[in-house]
């Protein structure tokens, strides 16, 4: 609550303004029942067409007024509203963009989505609501039953024992379904989580030929959505029959009341209508509170949820250094470093430790699973070694800036992702400054200039969301491209020419010699092929470092080089 509260602080004009028309609304509405009155014991009483015509009029105006009174609460009601929400959408954005992949992976990618969605439109909803009713709900409950005291105190002591009997009902219905609602918010949640991979992974689904048992799986979790949503909303629907129940049993004792007070000639039968009128007022805002107390409750939940994610604060603390090549031969160096990732049990990495010189080119091989990425993570920091030092030009990684520092290390990461927009566009995300020739040296490096060559409009051509109108391969060339624009002194290509052919991959091999002097290669990669002409290569097994030197060296000395080598190429190929 205090987070929605915090928001609407940029918008007290509004969140003012709103109650108080809807308060004013309120007003006139009071007033339509005395009126009625009067117009039943003296216009239709006395039959006086011109009187009742003159309180219809009447009538009209405070109805016209009220509306106009409704519609600018409404108005700065969801001005307030959606612009809070949307803060919080930027606030959220910011916060998601600020944290770093360790609290990335605790939070999970479905859950951020959800919160970024559903929950900011459940705050927003019950901003509006909040604004809107939460002054005029208790002014009308009170005001009735105030009005109905000056009308008559036989009568209207049965809206004393009536509003706490309605209370009762509509509030413990209300404290039972707010705990089942959490639990909904919780399996929507899982529902959506389950669609995101669906749709995801929906090649490796079709690949695979398990639609059925995905099909299977979200119908289970569609299941318990519904079942959840229904036994809530079979309780809530226990609500409008209870209460009808106790409102109607009320105004039959109001009009028993009020025949015995018209035969004693202390009651009128205009009164009676009032006071059968304000029952029903009362009857109705208090299920309007009932309805916006859930309301808020489910937006409170999911603005704790969002809450959460906004005071997450990255454990990654940046010093101001920037990068300088010039300061050090050495480019790279781990010392005994160590990483072991949130909530996993063994390390990933342990105890690795190499040097890199500038200008080398160093290519790291494993087995699935070995640690390769979790190692080349380590070099731009996407996530803190557990333990040991990791250097660069001379310095711990820790005391430099972010920014200066993902402007040194370029990394491709396995998984090409273009962006909507142009292939410029996508290119100049490395450095918005850059010109077309550029730009097209970079493509000619990464092997890719014949991919914007065939384009129509060269590198105008637009790039639908997730570039998927390309290729696999299209996609690598066009993401090392974009690496290679921004010029680093060190380039990360983690695995990222898998989907190119031997033919391809060995010229981008051969033209990453022709990058600035002094840049740093890491080439991860499952093919030996692809890294046997490295400086030195790093081999990887169940994240320890079992070897470390040149192809051949390697292929003499460490057994687990040779047998990926020997997998790959036969025993008979000699280095």
């Amino acid at each position: 609550m205090k987070t929605m509260l915090k928001f609407l602080k940029n918008h007290k004009k509004e969140s003012i303004l709103a109650p108080l028309f809807k308060m004013l609304e309120a007003l006139f509405d009071l007033f339509v029942p005395l009126i009625m009155a009067d117009i039943i014991d003296n216009g239709i009483a006395m039959k006086s067409t011109d009187y009742i015509l003159h309180r219809c009029l009447l009538l009209v105006v405070i109805g016209l007024v009220g509306l106009s009174c409704s519609i600018t609460a409404q108005y700065f009601a969801a001005r307030a509203a959606v612009e809070s929400c949307a803060a919080i959408r930027h606030d959220l954005f910011d916060r998601i963009q600020s944290l770093g992949f360790s609290e990335m992976d605790n939070a999970g990618t479905n859950t951020l989505i959800t919160r970024m969605t559903s929950d900011v439109n459940q705050v927003q909803s019950g901003l509006n609501l909040f604004l809107r009713l939460f002054l005029r709900s208790p002014f009308i409950v009170l005001g009735a039953t105030v009005l109905s005291f000056t009308i008559n105190i036989k009568a209207a002591l049965i809206f004393v024992v009536t509003i706490p009997a309605l209370s009762a009902v509509i509030f413990g219905i209300m404290l039972k379904s707010i705990p089942l609602y959490k639990n909904v918010q919780a399996r929507l949640d899982k529902l959506t989580g389950i669609t995101r991979e669906n749709l995801t992974g929906i090649r490796v689904i079709r690949a695979f030929g398990r639609e059925k048992d995905e099909v299977q799986q979200f119908e289970n979790a569609d299941s318990d959505l519904l079942s959840s949503q229904l036994h809530v909303g079979k309780i809530s629907a226990m609500m409008n029959p209870l209460t009808y129940v106790i409102i109607n049993l009320s105004i039959i004792a109001i009009l028993n009341t009020g025949a015995i007070e018209i035969n004693a000639g202390a009651l009128t039968a205009g009164a009676v209508v009032a006071l059968v009128n304000y029952m029903n007022q009362i009857l109705l805002e208090l299920v309007k509170l009932a309805n916006l107390t859930i309301q808020i409750t489910k937006a409170a939940a999911c603005a704790e949820r969002i809450n959460t994610v906004l005071n997450q604060e990255t454990k990654m603390q940046y010093g101001t250094l920037t990068p300088d090549s010039a300061s050090s031969e050495n480019a790279v160096e781990f010392r005994h470093v160590s990483l072991n990732y949130a909530g996993t049990g063994s390390d990933s990495l342990s105890d690795i430790s190499f040097v890199a010189k500038k200008g080398q080119t160093i290519g790291i091989i494993g087995g699935t699973g070995s640690g390769k990425t979790s190692l080349v993570s380590l070099i731009p920091r996407y996530y803190d070694a557990t333990s040991g030092t990791v250097l660069l030009f001379g310095h711990d990684i820790r005391e430099y800036g972010k920014n200066a520092l993902h402007k040194s290390v370029s990394t491709v990461m396995q998984k090409a992702r273009l962006f909507t927009g142009t292939i410029r566009s996508n290119l100049k995300w490395g450095n918005g400054n850059a010109d077309d020739i550029a730009l097209q040296k970079a493509l000619s490096i990464a092997q890719a200039a014949d991919v914007v060559k065939n384009k129509s409009r060269g590198l105008d051509e637009p790039v639908e969301q997730g570039g998927r109108n390309f290729s696999g391969g299209q996609k690598q060339r066009l993401s090392i491209a974009r690496s290679l624009v921004s010029d680093p002194d060190i380039l990360i290509l983690d695995d990222s020419s898998s989907a190119l052919d031997y033919a391809t991959d060995a010229a981008l091999r051969k033209s990453l010699k022709n990058l600035s002097a002094g840049c740093t290669v890491f080439i991860v990669s499952q093919r030996a092929n692809s890294i046997r002409f490295a400086d030195f290569i790093l081999v990887l097994d169940e994240g320890k470092l079992v070897g470390c030197g040149t192809h051949d060296r390697l292929l003499q000395e460490c057994s687990v080089y040779r047998d990926i080598y020997e997998s790959q190429f036969g025993k008979e190929k000699d280095a």
